[in-house]
C-alpha cells in the first residue's frame, strides 16, 4: 500500500499481523486502548467477535465482510434493508445490531433516541484525512454549504453522552463518514428523443406514463423541489426545511403530474431502478449513479444526466449501538479505522459512489482508475468493476466529470425537515391517492 499514514512502530509491527497475532510485538495500538506486550487476550477471542451491521443494500456489501473477515480476523454479518426499514429498526430495535450503516437524513431522526453512542475522533486515526464536507460543510474552503441535512449539521454531538447536535466541530461523531454521491436524473438516450438539461424535463408530457421518481420521503420531497424549482412555479425561502404551504404546493405539483398519468412507477430499491429503466418502461427517472452503472452493464444505453440546476448529495456513515462495549466495541473502533484504510473506498470508488478518506482510496487503485472515477478523465484503458467485470470501455468518460465538478455543484442533501412528520404524512397521501 502506498502513502502509509501509520506510526513507524505501528508500520514495523503490521496491522494485520497484530490482529491475527503472528506478530511477537509489544505496545501495539488497538482500538480502544493499548494492549502492554503480546496481546493475547486480543489475539485468542477476535476470532469469536461477531459484529451486526444493518443498513441500505448501498454499501452492504458481501465483499467487505469478506475483506473484513480475511484482514482482521473476526465476523461481521450484514443486514440490508430499505431506508424507511432502516429508520425504523434503528429505533425500534437497538439490541438487534452493534454497528449502524445508515444516512446522515436518517441519523438526524435515531441518535437523538439515544440508540447510539457518540464515537472517540481521537480513536480515529484519520479523522483529519476526511473530506471537509462532513466536517464543516464545505468542500473548499469558499464553498456554500447546501440546503437540506448537510451531514455536519448531525455529525458531532456536544460531549460524549450528549445527543445533542453541536454547531461545531467537536471530539464526539455521531458517526464516521463512509459514502457518498451527488445525484440527478438517469436516462435512456436512445428512447428520450431530445436533449435533458434540467430536473423539469422529468415533467414533459412527452415522457407521460415513462417517468419515475424514488419513494422515500426525505429523498423524494428533494428531488420533487429540485423539480418544482426548475419548472419555475415554486420559489423556496430553504427547500431543505419547507414551511407547511411550500409542502403543500410541492405536493399539489406531484398529485397532479401523477393524476395525468406522468409517472409509471414509483421506486424504493436500487434494483427497482435498475430493472425499470432496463426493461424501458420508465425512460427518465431519479437514479443513482452505480444504477445507470448497473443498466448499462447489461447492454442497456443509459446515461447519468448532468443537469444545470445541479445536484442532490446524500452521504452515510457508520455508527455504533449504545449497547457495545469490551471487545466487541474495540472491534468496531478497528472495523471503522480499517474502513477508512483504503481498501473500501476503492472499492466504492469503482462502483461510483465516492470515499470519505480520498488519500488512501487513490493508493489502492491505478492510476487510470483514479484519472477516470474521480479526475474527469477519459479511460486510457478498459475500467473494470471491483469485480473485475468491464464496466466501460478505453476512451470513456464518467457521467458528470470530476469530483471537485459533481460535489462542487451541490444543490442540496436529502432532508430531514422541522416539519417532518406533516411532510411524510403528506407524501405518503400522495403515493397511496
Amino acid at each position: 500500500m502506498k502513502d502509509d499514514v501509520r506510526a513507524p512502530k505501528q508500520r514495523a509491527i503490521g496491522r494485520r499481523a497484530a490482529l491475527k497475532g503472528t506478530a511477537a510485538a509489544a505496545g501495539v495500538a488497538l482500538g480502544s486502548g493499548t494492549v502492554g506486550g503480546f496481546p493475547t487476550v486480543w489475539a485468542q477471542n477476535i476470532k469469536n467477535v461477531v459484529l451486526r451491521q444493518f443498513g441500505t443494500g448501498v454499501s452492504n456489501l458481501n465483499a467487505i465482510a469478506d475483506k473484513v473477515k480475511q484482514d482482521l480476523g473476526f465476523t461481521l454479518q450484514m443486514t440490508s434493508l430499505d431506508s424507511d426499514a432502516v429508520t425504523q429498526r434503528a429505533v425500534t430495535q437497538p439490541k438487534s445490531y452493534d454497528v449502524a450503516d445508515v444516512e446522515y437524513w436518517i441519523c438526524k431522526k435515531v441518535f437523538p433516541a439515544g440508540i447510539m453512542q457518540a464515537m472517540d475522533t481521537r480513536k480515529i486515526k484519520l479523522v483529519d484525512k476526511i473530506v471537509p464536507i462532513f466536517l464543516n460543510g464545505k468542500l473548499t474552503p469558499t464553498s456554500t454549504i447546501a440546503q437540506g441535512t448537510a451531514p455536519h449539521t448531525v455529525g458531532f454531538v456536544e460531549g460524549k453522552d450528549s445527543v445533542k447536535f453541536a454547531k461545531t466541530r467537536t471530539d464526539w461523531m455521531t458517526m464516521i463518514p463512509t459514502i457518498y454521491n451527488a445525484d440527478t436524473l438517469g436516462i435512456r438516450p436512445d428512447l428520450v428523443g431530445r436533449p435533458i438539461t434540467n430536473w423539469k424535463d422529468i415533467m414533459d408530457p412527452k415522457f407521460k406514463g415513462k417517468a419515475s421518481i424514488l419513494n422515500i420521503p426525505s429523498i423524494g420531497i428533494m428531488d420533487a423541489a429540485m423539480i418544482c424549482e426548475s419548472m419555475g412555479v415554486i420559489k423556496y425561502g430553504d427547500k431543505g426545511n419547507m414551511t407547511k404551504p411550500e409542502i403543500d404546493k410541492t405536493i399539489a405539483v406531484l398529485t397532479e403530474a401523477k393524476k395525468a398519468g406522468q409517472f409509471r412507477a414509483f421506486w424504493k430499491t436500487f434494483d427497482e431502478s435498475v430493472n425499470l429503466m432496463t426493461s424501458g418502461e420508465v425512460i427518465i427517472q431519479s437514479m443513482w449513479s452505480p444504477a445507470v452503472t448497473a443498466v448499462r452493464s447489461k447492454g442497456v444505453p443509459c446515461i447519468y444526466q448532468p443537469l444545470t440546476e445541479g445536484y442532490r448529495a446524500w452521504g452515510g456513515g457508520l455508527g455504533i449501538a449504545k449497547h457495545l462495549s469490551g471487545l466487541q466495541l474495540d472491534a468496531a473502533y478497528e472495523y471503522i479505522n480499517w474502513y477508512l484504510s483504503g481498501w473500501v473506498g476503492a472499492y466504492l470508488n469503482r462502483q461510483g459512489y465516492y470515499s470519505a478518506v480520498l488519500d488512501t482510496a487513490k493508493a489502492h487503485m491505478s492510476e487510470d482508475e483514479w484519472g477516470f472515477w474521480m479526475e474527469g478523465k477519459p479511460a486510457k484503458g478498459d475500467i473494470k468493476s471491483p469485480e473485475g467485470k468491464v464496466m466501460e470501455k478505453a476512451g470513456a468518460v464518467r457521467d458528470g466529470g470530476a469530483f471537485a465538478d459533481r460535489m462542487g455543484r451541490v444543490s442540496c442533501w436529502n432532508a430531514v425537515m422541522d416539519e417532518d412528520r406533516y411532510m411524510v404524512q403528506k407524501w405518503n397521501q400522495f403515493i397511496a391517492a
